[in-house]
Protein backbone atom coordinates (compact mmCIF):
# COMPACT_ATOMS: atom_id res chain seq x y z
CA UNK A 1 0.00 0.00 0.00
CA UNK A 2 1.33 3.03 -0.88
CA UNK A 3 0.63 6.64 -0.28
CA UNK A 4 -1.44 9.16 -2.41
CA UNK A 5 -0.01 13.04 -2.94
CA UNK A 6 -2.27 15.99 -2.14
CA UNK A 7 -2.60 15.95 -5.72
CA UNK A 8 -3.90 12.40 -5.70
CA UNK A 9 -6.05 12.72 -3.06
CA UNK A 10 -8.01 15.77 -4.42
CA UNK A 11 -6.24 18.16 -1.55
CA UNK A 12 -4.62 20.30 -4.14
CA UNK A 13 -6.00 22.38 -6.50
CA UNK A 14 -2.61 21.93 -9.38
CA UNK A 15 -2.57 24.87 -10.55
CA UNK A 16 0.96 24.97 -10.39
CA UNK A 17 2.57 21.78 -12.82
CA UNK A 18 6.53 20.77 -12.14
CA UNK A 19 6.42 20.31 -15.60
CA UNK A 20 5.53 23.29 -16.63
CA UNK A 21 8.51 24.53 -14.61
CA UNK A 22 10.59 22.03 -15.85
CA UNK A 23 9.39 23.02 -19.39
CA UNK A 24 9.99 26.87 -18.58
CA UNK A 25 6.22 27.80 -19.47
CA UNK A 26 4.47 30.98 -17.31
CA UNK A 27 3.33 30.38 -14.27
CA UNK A 28 -0.61 31.57 -14.16
CA UNK A 29 -2.74 32.80 -11.55
CA UNK A 30 -1.36 29.66 -9.52
CA UNK A 31 -4.21 29.21 -6.79
CA UNK A 32 -4.06 26.83 -4.11
CA UNK A 33 -5.91 25.10 -1.14
CA UNK A 34 -5.29 27.52 1.37
CA UNK A 35 -5.39 25.76 4.58
CA UNK A 36 -4.40 26.95 8.11
CA UNK A 37 -1.00 25.37 10.05
CA UNK A 38 -3.78 23.37 11.60
CA UNK A 39 -5.06 21.99 8.75
CA UNK A 40 -1.66 20.92 7.45
CA UNK A 41 -0.78 19.47 10.98
CA UNK A 42 -3.93 17.33 10.32
CA UNK A 43 -2.66 16.16 7.34
CA UNK A 44 0.63 15.12 8.27
CA UNK A 45 -1.06 12.95 11.15
CA UNK A 46 -3.23 11.75 8.86
CA UNK A 47 -1.08 11.02 5.72
CA UNK A 48 -1.95 10.20 2.04
CA UNK A 49 -3.54 6.54 3.08
CA UNK A 50 -6.19 5.84 0.23
CA UNK A 51 -8.33 4.54 3.69
CA UNK A 52 -8.25 7.40 5.43
CA UNK A 53 -8.69 10.65 3.12
CA UNK A 54 -12.38 10.07 3.03
CA UNK A 55 -12.59 9.51 6.87
CA UNK A 56 -12.51 11.76 9.33
CA UNK A 57 -11.21 13.02 12.38
CA UNK A 58 -9.75 10.00 15.14
CA UNK A 59 -10.97 7.82 13.27
CA UNK A 60 -8.75 9.09 10.07
CA UNK A 61 -5.95 9.54 11.95
CA UNK A 62 -5.83 5.95 13.81
CA UNK A 63 -5.00 4.66 10.47
CA UNK A 64 -1.78 5.42 10.46
CA UNK A 65 -1.08 4.24 14.13
CA UNK A 66 -2.72 0.72 12.96
CA UNK A 67 -0.33 0.80 10.04
CA UNK A 68 2.92 1.43 11.90
CA UNK A 69 1.45 -1.31 14.63
CA UNK A 70 1.06 -3.84 11.53
CA UNK A 71 4.91 -2.97 10.13
CA UNK A 72 6.08 -3.78 13.67
CA UNK A 73 4.24 -6.91 14.31
CA UNK A 74 3.93 -8.62 11.24
CA UNK A 75 4.86 -6.98 8.22
CA UNK A 76 8.24 -6.65 9.09
CA UNK A 77 8.98 -10.14 9.39
CA UNK A 78 6.61 -11.46 6.74
CA UNK A 79 8.68 -9.14 4.07
CA UNK A 80 11.53 -11.87 4.00
CA UNK A 81 10.81 -14.75 6.55
CA UNK A 82 13.41 -13.51 8.93
CA UNK A 83 11.40 -13.45 12.42
CA UNK A 84 12.28 -10.38 13.67
CA UNK A 85 11.32 -8.57 17.26
CA UNK A 86 8.23 -5.93 17.35
CA UNK A 87 10.03 -3.94 20.30
CA UNK A 88 13.07 -3.63 18.26
CA UNK A 89 11.14 -2.51 15.11
CA UNK A 90 9.17 -0.07 16.96
CA UNK A 91 12.40 1.10 18.66
CA UNK A 92 13.87 2.02 14.86
CA UNK A 93 10.55 3.39 13.63
CA UNK A 94 11.00 6.14 16.69
CA UNK A 95 14.57 6.39 16.30
CA UNK A 96 14.02 6.90 12.35
CA UNK A 97 11.49 9.75 13.30
CA UNK A 98 13.85 11.14 15.32
CA UNK A 99 16.37 11.82 12.80
CA UNK A 100 13.93 12.16 10.10
CA UNK A 101 15.29 14.86 7.34
CA UNK A 102 19.46 14.19 8.64
CA UNK A 103 21.83 12.12 7.37
CA UNK A 104 22.60 10.29 10.44
CA UNK A 105 24.88 7.24 9.92
CA UNK A 106 23.56 3.24 11.15
CA UNK A 107 25.63 3.71 14.52
CA UNK A 108 24.07 6.98 15.04
CA UNK A 109 20.44 5.54 14.57
CA UNK A 110 21.90 2.14 16.84
CA UNK A 111 22.92 4.80 19.59
CA UNK A 112 19.35 6.68 19.26
CA UNK A 113 18.00 3.42 19.62
CA UNK A 114 19.98 2.36 22.93
CA UNK A 115 18.93 5.59 24.85
CA UNK A 116 17.09 4.98 27.70
CA UNK A 117 18.40 1.05 28.59
CA UNK A 118 22.21 1.79 27.43
CA UNK A 119 22.70 -1.20 25.13
CA UNK A 120 20.75 -2.07 21.30
CA UNK A 121 21.14 -3.96 18.69
CA UNK A 122 24.37 -3.98 16.80
CA UNK A 123 25.15 -2.37 13.34
CA UNK A 124 23.86 -5.37 10.89
CA UNK A 125 21.17 -6.09 13.19
CA UNK A 126 19.74 -2.49 12.43
CA UNK A 127 20.89 -2.48 8.75
CA UNK A 128 18.66 -5.67 8.39
CA UNK A 129 15.69 -3.90 9.97
CA UNK A 130 16.27 -0.95 7.56
CA UNK A 131 16.72 -3.57 4.79
CA UNK A 132 13.43 -4.82 5.40
CA UNK A 133 11.61 -1.34 6.07
CA UNK A 134 12.79 -0.50 2.65
CA UNK A 135 11.14 -3.64 1.04
CA UNK A 136 8.10 -2.93 2.05
CA UNK A 137 7.93 0.90 1.27
CA UNK A 138 8.01 2.05 4.71
CA UNK A 139 11.31 4.09 4.75
CA UNK A 140 12.77 5.57 1.38
CA UNK A 141 15.62 7.95 1.84
CA UNK A 142 16.98 10.58 -0.18
CA UNK A 143 20.39 9.89 -1.97
CA UNK A 144 22.72 12.83 -2.53
CA UNK A 145 22.59 15.09 -5.49
CA UNK A 146 26.21 15.78 -6.36
CA UNK A 147 26.20 18.16 -9.30
CA UNK A 148 29.31 19.97 -11.29
CA UNK A 149 30.23 23.00 -9.36
CA UNK A 150 32.64 26.18 -10.01
CA UNK A 151 33.82 25.37 -6.57
CA UNK A 152 35.74 22.42 -4.50
CA UNK A 153 32.93 22.40 -2.08
CA UNK A 154 33.30 18.76 -0.86
CA UNK A 155 29.69 17.26 -0.87
CA UNK A 156 28.28 15.00 1.49
CA UNK A 157 27.12 11.55 -0.21
CA UNK A 158 25.08 9.94 2.72
CA UNK A 159 21.79 9.57 1.66
CA UNK A 160 18.85 11.59 3.98
CA UNK A 161 16.68 9.59 6.37
CA UNK A 162 12.89 9.54 4.99
CA UNK A 163 9.88 8.15 5.92
CA UNK A 164 7.34 6.99 2.80
CA UNK A 165 4.93 9.16 4.27
CA UNK A 166 5.37 11.56 7.32
CA UNK A 167 1.94 10.19 9.00
CA UNK A 168 4.44 7.04 9.80
CA UNK A 169 6.62 9.73 11.76
CA UNK A 170 4.40 10.76 13.73
CA UNK A 171 2.72 7.47 14.64
CA UNK A 172 5.91 6.26 15.50
CA UNK A 173 6.18 8.93 17.95
CA UNK A 174 2.94 9.04 19.20
CA UNK A 175 1.86 12.30 18.06
CA UNK A 176 -1.19 13.78 16.55
CA UNK A 177 -1.66 17.33 15.32
CA UNK A 178 -1.86 19.50 18.48
CA UNK A 179 1.52 18.16 19.41
CA UNK A 180 2.84 19.22 15.80
CA UNK A 181 0.94 22.79 16.64
CA UNK A 182 2.99 22.86 20.18
CA UNK A 183 6.26 22.01 18.33
CA UNK A 184 7.10 24.52 15.50
CA UNK A 185 10.64 23.08 14.66
CA UNK A 186 9.17 19.38 14.52
CA UNK A 187 6.41 20.17 12.48
CA UNK A 188 8.57 21.66 10.06
CA UNK A 189 10.70 18.37 9.84
CA UNK A 190 7.81 16.59 9.06
CA UNK A 191 6.22 19.22 6.42
CA UNK A 192 9.74 18.16 4.84
CA UNK A 193 8.81 14.59 4.74
CA UNK A 194 5.16 15.20 3.29
CA UNK A 195 6.72 18.01 0.53
CA UNK A 196 9.54 15.19 -0.32
CA UNK A 197 6.61 12.23 -0.86
CA UNK A 198 4.87 14.72 -2.82
CA UNK A 199 7.43 16.07 -5.07
CA UNK A 200 8.48 12.50 -5.51
CA UNK A 201 5.10 10.99 -6.96
CA UNK A 202 5.29 14.52 -9.62
CA UNK A 203 8.50 13.65 -10.01
CA UNK A 204 8.14 10.01 -10.92
CA UNK A 205 5.52 11.02 -13.51
CA UNK A 206 7.80 12.59 -15.22
CA UNK A 207 10.72 10.10 -15.12
CA UNK A 208 12.38 11.83 -12.71
CA UNK A 209 13.55 11.21 -9.12
CA UNK A 210 14.15 13.43 -5.67
CA UNK A 211 17.58 13.86 -4.37
CA UNK A 212 18.75 15.98 -1.13
CA UNK A 213 22.30 18.06 -1.42
CA UNK A 214 24.43 19.02 1.03
CA UNK A 215 28.18 19.97 1.48
CA UNK A 216 30.75 20.31 3.96
CA UNK A 217 30.81 24.03 4.02
CA UNK A 218 27.01 23.42 5.82
CA UNK A 219 24.98 24.42 2.55
CA UNK A 220 21.93 22.43 1.87
CA UNK A 221 18.88 22.24 -0.32
CA UNK A 222 15.96 19.86 1.06
CA UNK A 223 14.70 18.44 -2.60
CA UNK A 224 16.44 18.55 -5.84
CA UNK A 225 14.42 17.50 -8.78
CA UNK A 226 16.11 16.16 -11.44
CA UNK A 227 15.00 14.56 -14.81
CA UNK A 228 16.29 11.98 -17.10
CA UNK A 229 17.49 14.77 -19.14
CA UNK A 230 19.93 16.20 -16.95
CA UNK A 231 17.68 19.34 -16.15
CA UNK A 232 17.09 20.05 -12.21
CA UNK A 233 14.98 21.65 -10.59
CA UNK A 234 15.86 23.04 -7.04
CA UNK A 235 13.51 23.27 -3.98
CA UNK A 236 13.75 24.59 -0.61
CA UNK A 237 10.74 23.53 1.87
CA UNK A 238 9.08 25.84 4.61
CA UNK A 239 6.56 26.24 7.00
CA UNK A 240 5.66 29.77 5.22
CA UNK A 241 6.37 33.26 6.39
CA UNK A 242 8.59 36.12 4.81
CA UNK A 243 11.77 35.21 7.04
CA UNK A 244 11.65 31.63 6.19
CA UNK A 245 10.86 32.21 2.71
CA UNK A 246 13.66 34.73 2.53
CA UNK A 247 16.15 31.81 4.32
CA UNK A 248 15.10 29.65 1.86
CA UNK A 249 15.22 31.67 -1.18
CA UNK A 250 19.00 33.18 -0.20
CA UNK A 251 20.30 28.77 -0.30
CA UNK A 252 19.00 28.48 -3.38
CA UNK A 253 20.64 31.49 -4.98
CA UNK A 254 23.96 30.33 -3.48
CA UNK A 255 23.67 26.92 -4.65
CA UNK A 256 22.97 27.80 -8.22
CA UNK A 257 25.55 30.21 -7.96
CA UNK A 258 27.51 27.24 -7.31
CA UNK A 259 26.69 25.18 -10.68
CA UNK A 260 28.91 24.74 -13.88
CA UNK A 261 26.94 25.06 -16.56
CA UNK A 262 29.78 24.65 -18.71
CA UNK A 263 29.83 21.04 -17.56
CA UNK A 264 25.70 20.50 -16.74
CA UNK A 265 22.81 21.72 -17.92
CA UNK A 266 21.63 25.16 -15.81
CA UNK A 267 18.72 24.78 -13.08
CA UNK A 268 15.44 24.69 -15.03
CA UNK A 269 13.98 26.08 -11.77
CA UNK A 270 14.10 27.51 -8.08
CA UNK A 271 11.04 26.71 -5.67
CA UNK A 272 10.03 27.35 -1.95
CA UNK A 273 7.22 25.05 -1.12
CA UNK A 274 5.13 26.17 1.77
CA UNK A 275 2.76 24.55 4.01
CA UNK A 276 0.48 27.36 3.33
CA UNK A 277 -0.67 30.70 1.30
CA UNK A 278 -3.11 30.92 -1.06
CA UNK A 279 -1.73 31.42 -4.29
CA UNK A 280 1.99 30.59 -6.40
CA UNK A 281 3.58 34.15 -6.91
CA UNK A 282 7.20 34.26 -8.67
CA UNK A 283 9.50 36.65 -6.80
CA UNK A 284 11.76 39.06 -9.08
CA UNK A 285 15.01 37.29 -8.70
CA UNK A 286 12.96 34.28 -10.29
CA UNK A 287 11.91 32.23 -7.18
CA UNK A 288 8.72 30.41 -7.57
CA UNK A 289 6.66 30.60 -3.95
CA UNK A 290 4.48 27.86 -4.03
CA UNK A 291 2.06 26.41 -1.32
CA UNK A 292 2.21 22.66 -1.67
CA UNK A 293 -1.71 22.88 -1.90
CA UNK A 294 -1.21 24.57 -5.27
CA UNK A 295 1.43 21.31 -6.87
CA UNK A 296 0.56 18.52 -9.44
CA UNK A 297 2.63 16.45 -11.85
Amino acid sequence: MLPMSLWESGESAGTVSLGDLFAGRPLGPGKAIERSLSDVAYLICRGGWPQAVNLDGDIALDQAFDYVKAVANSDISRVDGVSRDPVRARRLMRSYARLQGTQSSIPNIRRDMAMGDGHGPDDDTVSGYLNALRKIFVVEDSEAWCPALRSKAAIRTTDTRYFADPSIATASLGLGPEDLMNDIRSFGSFFETMAVRDLRVYADALNGQVSHYLDRNGLECDAVVHLRNGTSGLVEIKLGGSALIEEGAATLNALSGLVDTSRQEPVAFKMVVTATGDCAYRRTDGIVVCPISALRP
